[in-house]
């Protein structure tokens, strides 16, 4: 079967986009790697993507002339299998754990289950509508699993864990996929991009509010800090008295120095011990 020009073009690009996707998270697992720890990420969005890649590839087999769709997800299998290894490796015990139950309940059992139901009790056709409907639910869930990081952000008002260039090829990756679908009159590739593209620029409208919220809040958080444990502390002034006795503004007092025995003076060492000894966000000034 001759394909138009504009669906080998559009496809071409889809694997060149879905490439650069595939490796977007690598900076994020190269800390992790570095760092010896998986800090705030989750594993479900790359558990979720190995499972949809594994699909597709099943689903290119019944497919006649589906080598564009065969090359990109064998390598997303290869990546996503290598980003679900560290995760594993540097996860705390109950992230490892939950990790792994995905794993079998999804990647091994659920892929296991779909290979002999379709295998032994659907032929021709119908195996193939099967099989396309069980990629769309995956690739949803492969749009749909960074909702979880979505609502982090929402919550945080931090973009650290949502990296932009995931969102950002993973828009054009689906803009270019749901092209290739839409002049293959394949519906089974075209519809799970559509919910791609909606998701994908949800994501990058926040990553830009909330990316605009932590610009300004570091801006306030340069501004001198004129406040320690709830009193507003100025400068000690040297009293122009011809006593030895010190004034500081707010309510910390210094006694004579020459008194051994005044109290005030050893609550006034007490309270600057105590103002230096801030808590860490604290600024003693």
């Amino acid at each position: 079967m001759a394909y138009h020009p504009w669906i080998i073009v559009s496809g071409i690009l889809g694997n060149i986009l879905s490439f650069m996707v595939y490796l977007a998270p690598l900076p994020t697992f190269l800390r992790v790697y570095r760092k010896k720890s998986t800090e705030g990420f989750q594993s479900i969005p790359y558990v979720v993507a190995l499972v949809s890649a594994a699909l597709w590839i099943y689903y290119a087999t019944l497919k006649s002339n589906a080598f564009l769709l065969m090359t990109i997800n064998s390598f997303g299998c290869f990546v996503e299998t290598i980003y679900t290894v560290v995760f594993i490796i540097y996860a705390p015990k109950k992230a490892r754990i939950l990790t792994m139950k995905l794993l079998l309940l999804f990647n091994f059992g659920g892929l296991l289950l779909i290979l002999l139901l379709t295998h032994f009790f659907s032929k021709g056709p119908s195996r193939i509508h099967i099989v396309g409907w069980f990629c769309v639910v995956s690739s949803a869930g492969v749009f749909a699993a960074p909702l979880s990081i979505m609502r982090l952000v929402v919550r945080t008002k931090s973009v650290e864990f949502m990296p932009f260039a995931l969102s950002f090829f993973l828009t054009l990756s689906a803009i270019m996929w749901l092209i290739y679908g839409v002049l293959l009159k394949d519906f089974y590739i075209s519809l799970p991009n559509i919910i791609g593209v909606v998701l994908g620029m949800i994501q990058m409208v926040l990553f830009v509010v909330y990316k605009k919220y932590k610009n300004i809040e570091n801006e306030q958080k340069q501004l001198p800090v004129q406040v320690a444990n709830g009193k507003n502390l100025a400068p000690i002034k040297a009293s122009n008295n011809t006593d030895s006795s010190l004034q500081v503004s707010g309510d910390v007092g210094v006694g004579r120095d020459e008194n051994p025995h005044d109290h005030p003076l050893q609550h006034s060492h007490k309270s600057m011990e105590s103002t230096n000894q801030a808590e860490p966000g604290e600024c003693a000034v």
